[in-house]
Parts: structure tokens; sequence; C-alpha cells
């Protein structure tokens, strides 16, 4: 669909759910530092409005610029109720960034919370944005995990642009099937669809989540703050890891691409750098010391290993390569960036 020339100059009014988490701040922050977006691979449009939407306030520093609206409150619940609705998606929307979810662990000990946050959610705002009746762009976070090692139909040794989906986890079904909506409402012309699947982020700040990964984030943060750190699968488990940077900009590429360069498939599998704990824990004591890197033990969790060992760890990204989305270099870069951009939980030693 075409813009308008009214329409390719009206500013850019952006929404992200789950718009105070660890992506979302960072990709709320880079958006406001760039100040415009080459939005669908049209002109450069500026920035107007972020409104941020997640059960918490977002960051300060978010918070304290005139461009951001912060709205508070359980998705869904708000999106089921007119008045609400119109809040955490305006009439003038014309970007979603739709991050907000329940995380993988979470959603194998609790299905109805998957069922409700992942799956209803989803829906729900693909009909908000159906009902504004202006195609907006929806940029939904999926995830590596619509992939899976099925019984009797074994994953190829690498994943490709073809390689079919086929998720073993609650999570992974809730994105496949949230992929699909996008799919489908993309397909109708309600929505300018695109779904970007995201690899397990290492190293993330702050506190643990309730993902099944979330140690590939622990086992090092941890004993970066001088903490010691449990590592629940083998050493030697492959991994398919990226950078919170490589991530974000993913996302955003997937709102600059014009429909002709995205293609017809509507889902992207971002690249990613494989490896496995015993090189990570390597990469660590390269960077910040074998004494850092002994606080790792080696726990063996089989909950924690059963899922994780049906996710792909080798990705031949062909379509997000000719994008200009790359894995990073190594390992040891990541931890070098992490250091360097959260020295505040680094503890000297």
């Amino acid at each position: 669909m075409l813009q308008t020339p009214a329409e390719a100059q009206r500013p850019c009014q952006i929404v992200i759910t789950g718009g105070a988490g660890f992506l979302g701040v960072l990709l709320a922050r880079n958006l406001l530092a760039a100040q415009k977006l080459a939005f669908a691979g049209g002109d450069l449009l500026s920035i107007a409005r972020i409104t941020l939407v997640d059960r918490v306030p977002p960051a300060s520093d978010l918070l304290a610029d005139a461009r951001v609206c912060a709205v508070t409150g359980d998705l869904n619940a708000m999106l089921q109720d007119p008045a609400s609705a119109s809040t955490v998606i305006p009439a003038d929307t014309t970007l979603v960034f739709h991050l907000a979810a329940a995380v993988s662990g979470e959603c194998e000990a609790d299905f109805d919370l998957g069922m409700r946050s992942n799956l209803a959610a989803t829906l729900a705002l693909l009909e908000r944005c159906r009902a504004l009746q202006t195609r907006p762009m929806l940029v939904f976070s999926s995830s590596l995990a619509v992939f899976g090692d099925a019984p009797g139909q074994p994953m190829p040794s690498t994943l490709d642009d073809t390689t079919l989906p086929t998720p073993q986890s609650s999570y992974g079904i809730q994105k496949f099937i949230g992929e699909q909506l996008v799919a489908d409402y993309t397909r109708k012309g309600f929505v300018q669809g695109r779904s970007v699947r995201l690899m397990t982020v290492s190293v993330r700040p702050g506190k643990p989540n309730g993902a099944a990964s979330g140690f590939l984030s622990g086992m090092l943060r941890e004993p970066l703050a001088g903490v010691r750190a449990a590592c629940p699968v083998p050493p030697d488990t492959p991994v398919a890891l990226s950078s919170a940077a490589c991530s974000i900009a993913g996302l955003i590429c997937a709102a600059q691409t014009s429909d002709a360069t995205w293609g017809p498939q509507t889902a992207l599998t971002l690249p990613a750098l494989t490896t496995t704990p015993a090189e990570m824990t390597a990469a660590l004591a390269r960077v910040a010391g074998p004494q850092v890197a002994a606080l790792i033990d080696w726990k063996p969790d089989p909950a924690i290993h059963n899922i994780v060992k049906t996710w792909p760890a080798r990705i031949n990204s062909q379509r997000a390569h000719n994008l200009g989305l790359l894995p990073e270099a190594s390992f040891d870069d990541i931890i070098r960036a992490y250091v360097q951009e959260n020295p505040q939980s680094i503890k000297a030693h």
C-alpha cells in the first residue's frame, strides 16, 4: 500500500509494548536519540511521540523526555476495555513494536499466564490496530523458540530461512501462533506486519527473570558482580546468542525496510553467534580473569536442559544478512560491551 504525500510527511507516532523492559528501554533510547525513522523504506520521518506500555513505569530518563508517554497496567486487560485501548494504541499510531510477553520458563510453569500474556494480548493488540483502519505497522518480537527438535522430526543441523517451525514449548507455540496471526492480519490488509525472531540475549543486566535461558546471562552477570552463579546445562551444550545491540538493530531494521525488500515472508530469523557455556566461560576468563570465571558452578537442572536442548544453535540467516544484519564476531566482544555499558554492575577483582 503506497502512502499519500500527506501520509509520508506525517510524524511517527510509536508504541512500544513492554516498554519498561530491558529491550523496550534500549529500543526507546535508540529511537529517541535517532530522532527520525525511515519508515517502511520511505523518507526519514520525525519521531513525535513514543508511548511506552508496561506493568511498571519506564526508566526516569525516558519519562523526562517530552516525547515519551507512559501507560501502565496489564496489556491484555487494557486492550479489552475500549476506553483504555485508545490510550494504549492512540488513533494516530504509525508503528507498534510488540515486545511485551511472559517468558519461556514462566509459560511452562503457568500455562494460563502464557496464553493470556502471549496469545490473548497479541490478538487483542492486532484487533485494536485493525480497528484504526489506517494499516499501522506492527513489529512483533518472536523468538528462536518457534523451532524445536520434535519427536520423530529432528531439526536440520543448521536452520535456514526455509526451515519450518516446530515449537516444543508453550512459549514457542504461543510465539508461533502470534507470527501466524501477524501474517494473516497483514494478508488481509489490517496491519503492515513484521515478525522478528530474536535470539537469547546475553548479557542482560539487572535481576534474573523466569526465562529458561536466563542462566546464559546470569552465569556471566553474577560473576562479574562478584557473586557465584550456576550453569544448569552441560558445558558443551551449543546455544545461539545475540547481543542486545544486534537485537535492537533487527527490530529497527524491520520498521525501516520497504515491503519489496522485506519480501513476502513476514517472519525473519535474526543472525546468531553459536557458542557453548564452556566457550562463554573461557571468554569470561580472558576478559575479566580466571578468578571471575571460577565463580561459575556447574549444577545440572534436567528441567532447564530439556527445554534448552530442543532449541536450534546453528543458523544461516541469509535474508537477515541481505538486510545488513550480522552476528557478533566473538563472545569476548559481547562481554567487553557489557562491562563498558554497565560499570556500576562490575566488581573490581
